[in-house]
């Protein structure tokens, strides 16, 4: 039995099956954990969903950014935009069922003694602070007013960590930090611009893994939504977003990790 971690598929369904087929994937006995992002941008995103939902125990996967906002589609008043491609799941007769299972699902898993999540974790948060906070958001994806609540989650104030934050404004920096968060302060100001290379941070800001003193320094973080990462060498660091959205002419990658030994094994897209 093994587990393996999956970066961003975006709906890039025939990739996932490619890399599925390459690690020698048993749903019998081995575990999938999909860093998030799963929908939008593909051609594919039905299918990927239903997929991983028909998994059931062999497959966890926390929300990216994307997936939030085919739920703010769907369940709040967002609209999607023109380079949305997840209309497959609008038009889907299952559709309220596949909704209901991205509704159910984390923010960050716990795995073993690891760390999942999409983007990342504020420096200053330590393992309970992180687990707690994301507890919240998804005990009010779970709600009856689970409409009213993605509503108020769109924006990037508040910026900065403070005990003294309100639940909604808590939840709105924690729904950031997990789907968002690239750049930021040791007190965890976060920063939204920056978007190309942990060596290229706007003035103030590192990338949120480079802090030294950052509280899970010694633990190991699994994550996407970065692309540009995925040659950095850092203790403890895994970014799995190798960018397979993008295809083969920017030498887009779709990767799984093996969780025991580390070992990564990606496919062309």
């Amino acid at each position: 039995m093994s587990d393996y971690l999956i970066g961003d598929v975006q709906g890039c369904f025939d990739s996932l099956q490619k890399l599925l087929k390459k690690i020698k994937f048993s749903s019998d006995k081995d575990r999938l954990f999909f860093l998030g992002d799963v929908v939008n941008r593909g051609n594919k995103s039905l299918e990927t969903l239903r997929f991983i939902k028909d998994l059931r125990a062999n497959a966890k996967m926390v929300l990216g950014n994307h997936d939030f906002h085919l739920l703010a589609c769907v369940l709040g008043s967002k609209t999607p935009n023109r380079k949305d491609t997840f209309e497959d799941v609008l038009n889907a007769k299952d559709k309220l069922e596949l909704i209901d299972f991205l509704r159910q699902q984390p923010l960050i898993i716990a795995h073993q003694d690891a760390l999942l999540v999409h983007a990342g974790i504020p420096p200053m948060w330590n393992k309970e602070i992180a687990l707690k906070q994301s507890s919240i958001v998804e005990k009010h994806l779970k709600g009856a007013k689970v409409g009213d609540f993605i509503d108020v989650m769109y924006g990037d104030q508040p910026y900065t960590w403070t005990n003294t934050l309100s639940e909604v404004q808590a939840c709105r920096y924690t729904i950031n930090a997990c789907m968002r968060l690239r750049f930021c302060k040791a007190d965890g100001t976060l920063e939204f611009k920056g978007k190309m290379n942990h060596n290229t941070a706007p003035k103030g800001f590192k990338a949120w893994f480079l802090h030294k003193n950052r509280a899970l320094k010694n633990t190991d973080i699994f994550f996407g939504h970065w692309s540009t990462l995925s040659n950095i060498k850092q203790a403890h660091i895994y970014p799995m977003d190798h960018g397979c959205v993008w295809g083969s002419d920017l030498t887009g990658m779709l990767s799984a990790i093996r969780f025991d030994d580390k070992q990564v094994f990606s496919i062309s897209c």
